[in-house]
């Protein structure tokens, strides 16, 4: 059903890019922009951040997100910045309620300037899709909550936040999942089965594309050596370590770590005590157009996670030509479907992602057939069914709104 006039949606996360942090929950702003680029939605959006007392730099990033701007234009879209307090200790257990009172004068100012928003579109199951199921029953609005991975497979395995969960996937219109394996998760929450949609994350086919090895690797000042990357933050699960231990394995290979975190010291000692400083190279924080030439300047991209959603830096690796060695979590079963994308890991350790590593070198790798494999991960489906659903919500505006 087509709607006579673009939906108006109110975007509403924690996880939302700003000027402070250009790469922060940057997949949500990504599906956004493609949703918009099809014309018939109109977005404002409310990304709520942490209160921090001041913004000296002595405070590191707590300060940093201090500095974001209260209302902003990010890439040609309203973005409100309210902020939320966490008292320590019982902050988990709270954090919705707070998440509401603090961005309640946020979609209120919206109505105030004449942008009547149809739906509310959360990100993040826990806080922000039970905050934006608050906001919804306040306001009367439907709500659809999109689950990301570690807010159902982590944060659901706790008491009170399984509870707030249950109530907002009640009230909301519908639960969308970015795996099957994480809508099947969200089903045994005790998530309304009948409101569940599956809405995998897409690639940006324009901005991940192949490009001469040769050429990314002279751009970047790295040797021609055969060479891994590892992304994201550096935190215990996402399982850096485990690709350092199994660099000792493979005396032959670089590895290239990008992404910033609380390990950033623990890893840099383990490289040192393994004798593998001249091998490891630590980029910090990358953006999206570097960490593109990165994957084309690399061999295999390695995750090693403990758990995941939809991890989007398999699809951007292999949009970029280069093949994935992966843990077998979460989504990650139902995007390295082929051998030719890569391998999955029976178990994550160092020797096992070493083995899969030489196993998978041992063959030429068809960077082609490998950015085909991506290529059929496009933004195209999950764009059409928002859209539907969307329109589906303006049509019956009582839709998936309950007490």
């Amino acid at each position: 059903m087509t709607n006579q006039r673009p939906v108006r949606t109110l975007l509403f996360s924690t996880l939302y890019p700003s000027s402070v942090r250009p790469g922060h929950g940057i997949f949500v702003e990504t599906r956004l922009r493609e949703l918009l680029g099809t014309g018939q939605v109109h977005t404002k959006v409310v990304a709520p951040v942490p209160w921090f007392f001041s913004t000296d730099p002595r405070y590191g990033d707590y300060a940093r997100v201090a500095s974001t701007p209260v209302r902003e234009t990010w890439h040609d879209i309203d973005v409100q910045h309210p902020r939320y307090f966490l008292p320590p200790k019982v902050g988990m257990s709270i954090a919705p309620l707070v998440l509401y009172l603090g961005a309640k004068a946020a979609l209120q100012r919206l109505l105030d300037e004449g942008f009547d928003f149809d739906v509310i579109d959360a990100h993040y199951y826990y806080p922000d899709g039970v905050a934006a199921a608050l906001l919804a029953r306040h306001f009367k609005k439907p709500v659809v909550v999109t689950a990301r991975g570690s807010d159902i497979n982590l944060i659901g395995n706790f008491a009170v936040p399984k509870l707030w969960m249950r109530w907002a996937a009640n009230r909301a219109a519908a639960s969308i999942g970015v795996a099957q394996a994480l809508v099947q998760a969200m089903a045994m929450l005790g998530m309304p089965k009948d409101k569940l949609r599956f809405m995998p994350n897409g690639v940006d086919l324009q901005r991940f594309c192949p490009r001469p090895q040769q050429e990314a690797r002279k751009e970047l000042g790295w040797p021609d050596a055969p060479t891994l990357i590892s992304v994201g933050n550096l935190v215990e699960n996402k399982g850096h370590h485990l690709v350092i231990e199994a660099l000792s394995s493979l005396p032959a290979w670089r590895l290239v770590i990008a992404g910033e975190g609380s390990e950033r010291s623990a890893l840099t000692q383990l490289v040192d005590r393994l004798g593998l400083a001249e091998r490891v190279q630590f980029l910090g924080r990358v953006d999206q157009q570097q960490l593109a030439t990165c994957y084309g300047a690399a061999d295999i991209l390695v995750l090693a996670s403990s758990r995941e959603g939809w991890p989007n830096v398999l699809l951007e690796s292999m949009a970029c030509g280069t093949p994935v060695v992966a843990s077998a979590v979460g989504g990650v079963p139902e995007i390295v479907t082929s051998p030719i994308a890569g391998r999955m890991l029976t178990q994550r350790s160092g020797p096992t992602i070493a083995t899969a590593v030489n196993g998978l070198f041992a063959h030429p790798i068809d960077r082609v057939g490998v950015r085909a494999h991506a290529a059929q991960c496009g933004w195209q489906g999950t764009t059409a069914a928002q859209l539907d659903l969307f329109n589906q919500l303006v049509s019956s505006p009582a839709g998936g709104q309950h007490a």
